[in-house]
Order: structure tokens, then C-alpha cells, then sequence
């Protein structure tokens, strides 16, 4: 009887929701204060992603290998040695995804384009199936109304370049990103008018060669080889030529013409002085100088923080006199990432011995203050709910930086894995998350910061780097053993709060 009672209250439950081929989600009645003529006119609202969490066919279509996909397959990498050769296969069904974001009154698209999708060998031969497949998804994207914004790199080197010369450890590898970025240019730059050239490169440096835990796994000790005190600051010096490289070939081919503009996106956790001591207050500034300043410094001032300066010494890299002449000033905008804050506690060291990169930012990390947790864990180990940290960071980057043009390019939150329907859909403490960091956000913009967009992580429940599918980011639910897309009550959220035009 109790299974029979259950059974029904079941099946009047997924009735209510309206679930016939998808379950339906009901429309949530209010946004808070929060609506589209609360901010400023033109302000963009969009979803972000990138090409190897979403797009499947890792190995088909003519793409060839990338450092992920040799990453992956190393057991014991990746939660549930899971891959990401189908993912959420948005190459088949981009068309229901950008109508999903028309219909969730999104107005653009943060997508990156997979390097080895167009090179298959990182350079030389063209493979035209995947130059094709971009330009359908930004043809239809515009004839949805979606406006689109395209990165140039998430994290994916094609493999034939690391196996040729380690890739982002060689001076080689800048010629052969900016012949990368001024194809692109070349070929979608009539319809794409905002560029960005790097994803977190902080994270590509740092996860990738300080501790290993990102593709290709270098680090001291680790078994692909490396060198955790010099690589990383090897890696984010050609990675900032890179990008002054080919923004270079975008000013002074195409910008004019095709009046777009380019930027970079770079990650920012903002850290919180655990005490009023000078020394902590010096810690949680210094620890910005080597997480958002480490790049946006010399972009900025054409030159490393002298934080960092003074304690990598000599195995910071230097830039040329032509180099800082093409480095700085080179964006039109910053994408800045911000998902949570952490307290910073300054950890003096006596050791004279380099180590690692992290170890050079004589920091610890705390996430509670006098047993008061800095705010409740997402799923995420490293993701608490911080919203005064938005405001805190945006403004940071305002003072510190000249206030440059800002979007605000990745935030979110995620949920396990294991959740299920019809209760992975109700994902209340999601809204509360979106809703507190975007009005905090929009205190930072009432108080002067010059923030033009805003892009929630993200569209799609999809694969999660490290940790596979066990994490699920997304505002559309996505069942993996159907690939069904089902909007969560968070993407009913945005399509209220995002009905009407600005006012």
C-alpha cells in the first residue's frame, strides 16, 4: 500500500510539472528587485562554455587530439576515469541549446572554439568540417538573436605541439597562436565582433605545471616531468605574448573594418585579510598580485607586480622593451571570473630554496574566522558563497587597474553529480547564489566600475575538468545516458528577471 501511495504521489508530482517528452518547470513569479532596467542600457546577459565540456566529438570530424584528451585517458585523472568524447554533444545539438538561451531571454553566448578543431596538427592543414562547424553555430546563434562571444583558448593545446616542442614551455609557441588567432579573425570576424584570446590563463600555468593536477600533469615530481618553482612562470610569460601577439595581428588587420573588440579572461578569487595585522593585509595583497595581477599587471603596467618581482626573482621572465610596447594596453576589455573569496593569513618562510609557485605566495589559506565559515561550500571543495566577495573583487580591478571596461565573464555555482530528476530541478540555493552575486555586482557598478556584461556558468550541466560528471554547474539539467536537456527553476529565474528591455 505505502508503495502503491508513493508510486502515485510520484506520478500526480511529475503530472504537475507537465512532464510529457521534457518535465516541464514552473515559471518562478518574481526575480527580486533585480530586471534588466536595473542596470545600465546595453548591459549584456549571457551564458558561458567551452568547447571541450560541451561539444563531444573529441576524436571525429577531422579534430585532432588535444592535451585533455591525452589527459583523460591516464587512469585515476578524472572522477569515474569519465572522458569527454561525447559530453553533452553540443556539435549535434547546438540549434536546441542557442533556443534554449532565446528562450531563456539570454542575449549572448560565450563559446570557445577548439584550436585542433581548425588545426588538427596545431598548425598547417585545415580542417574545413570544423571551420564549418563554428560558422553554422554563429550563423545560427545571430539568427536566434544571440549574440556571439568567442574564445580562442579553454584550456585545449592540440597535442602535436606539446609533443613537439612542450608546448606553452616554448618560445615557438606564440608565432603559432597568433597564426591560430588571425585565422579566426580571418574567417569569423564579419560576424563575431568580441574576442577573447585566453581562458584563466592563471589556471593553465599553475594547475597544468605547478601541481599537475590539469593537463599535461608537469610539476616537481610528478610523472609527465617538470620543474614547479620555473615552468608555471615560463608558461604564463609565452601565454602573455600569445595574447599581446594576436591581439597585435586583430588591431592592425582587422579591428577596423570589422569593429570588434578583444580582451582576456582571467580568473579572480578575492582574498580576505583573515586578521587587521599589517602582515595579513600584505599576505591577501600580495596573494592578488599572483592570481589576477600576475596577468593583468603587465597588460596594465608592462610589467610583473613587484611582489612578484622581488620574491621569484630571476626565474620571472622578463620582457623586452618591444615585448612591453605590445603586451601593454592590450585589451579592449577584461573578463573577470569570480565565483568565491577565502581568507588569507600571511605565512612567512625562512627557506632560501625556491619550490613552487604556490609557495611563493607565503600565504595560507582560511576559510573560516573564528569558527564562522567564510560562507556555506557549494558541491565544489574550492567554491564557497561569498557574494560581498563580487563586489570586492570588481572593485579591486576598478582601482587598481584604471577602471578598465569590464565584463564579468564566468559565475556560478554547482550541485553533485548523483542529483536526480524531477529534484535536480528545484535548485533553490542556485537562485539564492545568482540572485546575491548579481546585486552585489550591481553595487559595484552604481559605485563606478565599468562593467558591460555579465555571463552565468553555465548553460549546461556538462563535463567538469577534474572532476568529470560529478558536478553539475549547469541552469539546464542534462540527463547523460539521453543527452535530454530539462531548464532548472535557475533558468527560469534568468528568464524572468531578463523579460523586457532595458527601461
Amino acid at each position: 500500500m505505502r508503495s502503491r501511495v508513493l508510486s502515485f504521489f510520484f506520478f500526480f508530482l511529475l503530472f504537475a510539472l507537465g512532464c510529457s517528452a521534457h518535465i516541464r518547470r514552473p515559471a518562478l513569479k518574481h526575480a527580486g528587485f533585480l530586471s534588466r532596467g536595473s542596470f545600465p542600457e546595453g548591459f549584456v546577459f549571457g551564458t558561458a562554455a567551452s568547447a571541450y565540456q560541451v561539444e563531444g566529438m573529441a576524436l571525429k570530424a577531422g579534430r585532432g587530439p588535444c592535451i585533455w584528451d591525452t589527459f583523460v585517458r591516464i587512469p585515476g585523472n578524472i572522477a569515474g576515469n569519465a572522458t569527454a568524447d561525447v559530453t553533452v554533444d553540443e556539435y549535434h545539438r547546438y540549434k536546441e541549446d542557442v533556443d534554449i538561451m532565446k528562450k531563456m531571454n539570454f542575449d549572448a553566448y560565450r563559446f570557445s572554439i577548439s584550436w585542433s578543431r581548425i588545426f588538427p596538427n596545431g598548425t598547417g592543414t585545415v580542417n574545413w568540417r570544423g571551420v564549418h562547424y563554428y560558422n553554422r553555430l554563429i550563423n545560427y546563434m545571430l539568427k536566434q538573436g544571440i549574440t556571439p562571444y568567442a574564445n580562442l583558448y579553454h584550456y585545449d593545446l592540440p597535442q602535436a605541439l606539446q609533443d613537439e616542442y612542450l608546448g606553452w614551455l616554448s618560445p615557438k609557441i606564440v608565432e603559432a597562436y597568433a597564426n591560430f588567432a588571425d585565422f579566426c579573425f580571418k574567417t569569423y570576424g564579419d560576424r563575431v565582433k568580441n574576442w577573447f584570446t585566453f581562458n584563466e590563463p592563471r589556471v593553465v600555468a599553475a594547475l597544468g605545471y605547478d601541481d599537475g593536477t590539469h593537463a599535461p600533469g608537469r610539476c616537481t615530481n610528478c610523472s609527465a616531468g617538470g620543474n614547479s618553482s620555473t615552468e608555471p612562470y615560463i608558461v604564463a610569460h609565452h601565454l602573455i605574448l600569445c595574447h599581446a601577439a594576436a591581439v597585435k595581428r586583430y588591431r592592425e588587420k582587422y579591428q577596423v573594418h570589422q569593429q570588434g573588440r578583444i580582451g582576456i579572461l582571467l580568473d579572480f578569487v578575492w582574498y580576505e585579510p583573515l586578521t587587521n595585522s599589517i602582515s595579513d593585509q600584505e599576505a591577501a595583497h600580495r596573494s592578488r598580485d599572483f592570481h589576477i595581477g600576475w596577468f593583468l599587471h603587465p597588460i596594465t603596467y608592462g610589467e610583473y607586480p613587484k611582489t612578484m618581482q622581488e620574491i621569484v626573482k630571476e626565474r620571472l621572465p622578463k620582457f623586452t622593451r618591444e615585448e612591453v610596447e605590445m603586451v601593454k594596453g592590450s585589451i579592449d576589455y577584461v573578463g573577470v571570473n569570480q565565483y568565491t573569496s577565502y581568507y588569507i593569513k600571511d605565512h612567512p618562510t625562512t627557506s632560501q630554496t625556491p619550490v613552487s609557485y604556490s609557495a611563493d605566495w607565503h600565504v595560507t589559506f582560511a576559510y573560516d574566522r573564528d569558527g564562522v565559515p567564510i560562507g556555506p561550500r557549494a558541491h565544489s571543495d574550492w567554491l564557497y558563497i561569498v557574494p560581498w566577495g563580487m563586489y570586492k573583487a570588481v572593485t579591486y580591478v576598478k582601482e587598481t587597474y584604471g577602471n578598465p571596461t569590464i565584463i564579468l565573464s564566468e559565475n556560478g555555482m554547482d550541485q553533485p553529480g548523483n542529483v536526480t530528476l524531477p529534484g535536480a530541478l528545484w535548485d533553490t540555493v542556485r537562485i539564492n547564489y545568482y540572485r546575491s552575486y548579481i546585486a552585489k555586482l550591481k553595487e559595484a557598478i552604481d559605485d563606478g566600475a565599468n562593467v558591460v556584461g555579465y555571463f552565468a556558468w553555465s548553460l549546461l550541466d556538462n563535463f567538469e575538468w577534474k572532476l568529470g560528471y560529478t558536478s553539475r554547474f549547469g541552469l539546464v539539467y542534462v540527463d547523460y545516458s539521453t543527452l535530454e536537456r530539462y531548464p532548472k527553476n535557475s533558468a527560469y529565474w534568468f528568464r524572468n528577471m531578463l523579460k523586457g528591455k532595458n527601461n
